[in-house]
C-alpha cells in the first residue's frame, strides 16, 4: 500500500492543476445540486419492530383521520392574576384563538377547544387547546409554523399568557458563535504547530472543501433519501474534525521529509506513502464505526451514520490527493520541520559557525514528547496505575446513568415550549405533558364495546394513573383509542413503569376479551427507542470493536497492540460517559456549559459515543503506534522505538486532539440539548483518549510488554496480507540506489 500511495502522492504533486480542478468541479457540482434541490423536511422517525410503531401503523391503516404520528401543538392559556380563563372575555378570546388555529393552515387536522375537551384546571387559571396536524413535525411546512406563531402572538395581545408546547415548533438547532470559535482555535493550533501560515491554512482549507462537498451532497439528496437536518450537522461535525486531522498528519510528515533533505515531489510522495497509509486505516476504522450504526435498526440513525461515513471517505481522498497537489502550489512557502516562516520570525540569517554546527549535529533534538516518552519508559507501572485510577474515578458516575429522550422539560427556560410545559405541570400535573395513547385492536373481540370498557377499567386500576379517558372507537368499531394521563412527568421512571404495566396487563386482557392492547404516543415511543438502543449496544460494540480489532491486527501485525487499543478505548468512553452524567444529569458545572435543566441522558448517547469516539480514538492509535512500529521494524529496540514514535508523532497527535476538541466543543453552544450533549461528550472523550490513554497508557503498556507487544503467531503472520503501513517498500527504493530512481538526475531543491 505504501508504494501505491507514494506513487499517488507524486502524481498528485506533478498533476496538481488536474487534481485541483477535479475537486473544485466536485465542490461546484455539489453546491449547485444543493442549491437546486427541493427543500426537504427533517427525516421521518420510525422504529421498526417496536410496539409503539406497530400501534402507529395500525392507526394509520384503520383510523387515518386520527393522524396518530402527526405533529401536535399544545397551546396553553393562563389568565391574568385574579381572573379565570372561564371569564366571558377570556373565554371569548380563547375560542377566537382556537378558531384561528383551525383555519390557519391546511395541514391542521383538528383543533379542540379546552371548554369542549374539559382541559381547564380546577382553579380555572389555566387551560390548553390541543392542535393536531396531518403531517409529522419533521414534514410540517414553515407556513404552518408561522401561522401557529402569528395566532398565538395575537392571542397574547388580549392580556392572556399564551405559550406553545409540543413538537410543531421544532426548529433547526442553532450552534451559535462557539462553533466559529472552535474553528478559530483550530487555526491557532495549526499555526503554532507548523510555524507557517501557509502550512497551517492547508488543513483548514481542505477540511472545509471536504465538508462543503459532503454537506452539499447530503442537502442535494435530502429530499430523495429522506435525510434530516441532524444528518448534515453530524456530517459537518465529524467531517471537519477528521478532515483537519488527516491533512495535518500528511503536511507534518511532508515537512519532516523536507527536513531530511528530500526534494519537494519526493517528500510529497513519501508523506502520502507513510502518513497516508495511516490515514487510510484510521479512516477505515471511523467508517466501520459509523456504518455499524445500522445494527441498531433505526432508519434515521442508519442514515446519519452512512452520511457521516461518506464525509469521512471524502476527507481521506482529499488528504491523499488534494493535499499533495496544494503542497505543489505552495512550493517553498511550506518550510521543513523546525523552520518558521518570515511572518512568524523565521528566515533570519544564521552565521557560518551556527550553520556548520547545525549540519554537524545530526542527532535530533529532544522535544517535550521525547522527554515524556522517556519518563514513561522509565516509570511505566506508575503511569499506568495513575492513568487507570484517574479514568476509573471519572467513570464512577456511569453507575447512576439514567437514559431517556429529551422532552419539552429539558428545553431552555426561555423557550415557549418550556414555558408551556411548566404551565401545564403547575395547572394540571406533570403527566398531562405526556399522555399515553393506548390502542386496542378489537377485530377479534366478540363484543368490541365491552372489551374497550374492560381495558379502560383495567388501566384505571394501575399505579401512577391520574386519569383515563373514555375509549374512542373508529367507524368500523374494530379499533379503540384510549388516552391515559400518568401522575408523573413523561421522562420519569414511574411513567416508564406504567407503560410496561399496561403492556403486561395486555396479555390478560387478550385472553379474556380477544382484544390486543398496544401503548404508543411520543412518551411510549421514547421509551421504546431507549430500550432498542440499549439492546443494540452490546451487539454493536462487538461488531465495531471486532472488525476494527481485525483491521488493526493487519496494520500492526500484533495481537496485544490492538487488544490494548480496544481496552483503552472502552476506558476512555466510560470516563467520558461519567463526565456527561455528572454535568447533564447531576448538574455539576452545569451553568458553565449552559445546562439549564438536568435530566436523563439522551438514550442515543452511549451507542453514539461508542461509534464516533471509537473511530476517532483509533485515529490516534494508528498515527502514533505506526510510527513506533516503523522504528521497531527498522531495527530500534522496543523502548527506543517508543521514544522515536513520540519524537515524530506526539506534537502532531496533541495538535490534532486539541483541534478536534475545539471543533466538538464548538457545538456546546447549541440551543438544542441533544447537540450540546453530543458536543460535550465527544470533546471530553477525545481529551481522555488522546491525552491519557494514547499519550500515557499506550506507551506505558508497550514499555511493560517490550518485544512481546509485537508478537504474532507465525501461521497468522503468513496468512495476513502485508499492507506495509510502516513504508518498508519505500526504504527498499533507497536501498536500490539513486541510479534506479527515475528522478535521480534531478538536483535537490535548496530549502
Amino acid at each position: 500500500m505504501a508504494t501505491f500511495l507514494y506513487k499517488l502522492g507524486r502524481l498528485a504533486f506533478r498533476r496538481r492543476h488536474f487534481v485541483a480542478l477535479i475537486w473544485v468541479a466536485l465542490l461546484t457540482l455539489a453546491g449547485v445540486g444543493a442549491a437546486s434541490a427541493p427543500t426537504a423536511a427533517s427525516s421521518s422517525f420510525s422504529i421498526p419492530g417496536t410496539e409503539a410503531q406497530k400501534a402507529f401503523d395500525l392507526l394509520e391503516e384503520r383510523v387515518p383521520e386520527a393522524s396518530a404520528d402527526g405533529a401536535s401543538a399544545k397551546v396553553v392559556f393562563k389568565a391574568p392574576d385574579g381572573e379565570k380563563v372561564t371569564d366571558p372575555a377570556n373565554k371569548a378570546d380563547i375560542e377566537k384563538t382556537v378558531a384561528a388555529l383551525k383555519s390557519g393552515s391546511d395541514e391542521v387536522a383538528r383543533a379542540d377547544s379546552p371548554f369542549q375537551t374539559k382541559t381547564v384546571s380546577k382553579d380555572g387559571s389555566t387551560a390548553y387547546a390541543s392542535v393536531s396536524y396531518k403531517v409529522t413535525s419533521m414534514e410540517l411546512t414553515e407556513d404552518s409554523r408561522d401561522a401557529l406563531e402569528k395566532t398565538t402572538d395575537e392571542a397574547r395581545e388580549s392580556g392572556l399568557t399564551v405559550e406553545v408546547g409540543g413538537d410543531a415548533l421544532q426548529a433547526m438547532p442553532e450552534t451559535g458563535a462557539t462553533e466559529v470559535i472552535g474553528i478559530a482555535v483550530a487555526a491557532v493550533v495549526l499555526v503554532i504547530t507548523f510555524g507557517s501560515l501557509v502550512a497551517a491554512g492547508l488543513p483548514l482549507l481542505t477540511a472545509l472543501i471536504g465538508v462543503g462537498i459532503g454537506v452539499s451532497t447530503i442537502t442535494a439528496l435530502a429530499s430523495a433519501l429522506d435525510l434530516g437536518t441532524t444528518t448534515s450537522t453530524l456530517a459537518m461535525m465529524i467531517g471537519l474534525a477528521v478532515g483537519i486531522d488527516y491533512a495535518l498528519f500528511i503536511v507534518s510528515r511532508y515537512r519532516g521529509e523536507l527536513a531530511d533533505g528530500r526534494d519537494r515531489e519526493e517528500a510529497a510522495g513519501r508523506a502520502v506513502g507513510t502518513a497516508g497509509s495511516a490515514v487510510v486505516f484510521a479512516g477505515l476504522t471511523v467508517v466501520i464505526a459509523l456504518v455499524g450504526l445500522a445494527v441498531v435498526n433505526i432508519p434515521m440513525l442508519t442514515k446519519m451514520g452512512f452520511a457521516a461515513a461518506g464525509t469521512v471517505v471524502i476527507a481521506v481522498l482529499i488528504a491523499l490527493t488534494l493535499i499533495p497537489a496544494l503542497l505543489g502550489y505552495a512550493g517553498k512557502k511550506v518550510k521543513p520541520t523546525g523552520e518558521k516562516s518570515k511572518v512568524l520570525g523565521g528566515g533570519r540569517k544564521k552565521d557560518a559557525a551556527a550553520s556548520e554546527s547545525a549540519v554537524a549535529d545530526a542527532k535530533p533534538k529532544d522535544n517535550l514528547g521525547t522527554r515524556w516518552a522517556r519518563f514513561v519508559v522509565r516509570r511505566p507501572l506508575t503511569v499506568l496505575l495513575v492513568g487507570v485510577i484517574g479514568l476509573g474515578a471519572a467513570a464512577l458516575p456511569v453507575s447512576s446513568l439514567e437514559l431517556g429522550l429529551p422532552d419539552d422539560g429539558s428545553q431552555p427556560t426561555s423557550t415557549t415550549q418550556r414555558k408551556a410545559y411548566d404551565l401545564v405541570s403547575e395547572g394540571f400535573g406533570p403527566g398531562f405533558n405526556g399522555p399515553l395513547m393506548v390502542v386496542a385492536d378489537l377485530k377479534d373481540s366478540k363484543d368490541p364495546k365491552a372489551a374497550a370498557g374492560s381495558i379502560t377499567k383495567t388501566i384505571s386500576g394501575l399505579d401512577d394513573v391520574l386519569s383515563v379517558a373514555p375509549p374512542a372507537l373508529n367507524k368500523e368499531g374494530d379499533t379503540a383509542i384510549i388516552s391515559v394521563v400518568p401522575s408523573s412527568k413523561p421522562s420519569g421512571i414511574e411513567t416508564e413503569n406504567l407503560v410496561h404495566a399496561i403492556r403486561d396487563a395486555g396479555g390478560d386482557i387478550t385472553s379474556d376479551t380477544g382484544a390486543s392492547v398496544m401503548v404508543t404516543g411520543t412518551t411510549a415511543m421514547n421509551i421504546d427507542v431507549s430500550e432498542k438502543l440499549n439492546d443494540a449496544l452490546l451487539p454493536y460494540l462487538a461488531l465495531v470493536v471486532g472488525l476494527a480489532f481485525l483491521l488493526l491486527i493487519v496494520v500492526f501485525r500484533s495481537i496485544l497492540v490492538p487488544l490494548k487499543a480496544a481496552l483503552g478505548f472502552l476506558l476512555s468512553v466510560l470516563a467520558a460517559l461519567g463526565a456527561v452524567v455528572a454535568v447533564f444529569q447531576w448538574g455539576w458545572l452545569g451553568s458553565l456549559f449552559g445546562v439549564e435543566q438536568t435530566g436523563p441522558i439522551m438514550s442515543m448517547m452511549p451507542i453514539f459515543m461508542v461509534g464516533v469516539v471509537f473511530g476517532l480514538a483509533m485515529d490516534y492509535e494508528v498515527f502514533l503506534v505506526t510510527r513506533m512500529r516503523e522504528a521497531y521494524v527498522h531495527g530500534e529496540r522496543p523502548g527506543q522505538a517508543i521514544v522515536t514514535g513520540f519524537r515524530h508523532g506526539a506534537r502532531v497527535v496533541s495538535a490534532a486532539a486539541v483541534i478536534m476538541i475545539a471543533v466538538f466543543a464548538g457545538f456546546i453552544g447549541s440551543t438544542e440539548q441533544m447537540v450540546k450533549m453530543i458536543g460535550f461528550g465527544l470533546a471530553i472523550a477525545v481529551f481522555f483518549d488522546a491525552f491519557i490513554v494514547r499519550m500515557a497508557l499506550v506507551p506505558a503498556v508497550l514499555a511493560l510488554l517490550g518485544k512481546k507487544a509485537w508478537w504474532l503467531p507465525k501461521w497468522l503472520d503468513r496468512a495476513l496480507p502485508n499492507v506495509d503501513v510502516e513504508g518498508e517498500g519505500l526504504r527498499a527504493l533507497d536501498e536500490k540506489g539513486a541510479a534506479q530512481d527515475p528522478d535521480a538526475d534531478r538536483e535537490p531543491a535548496r530549502v
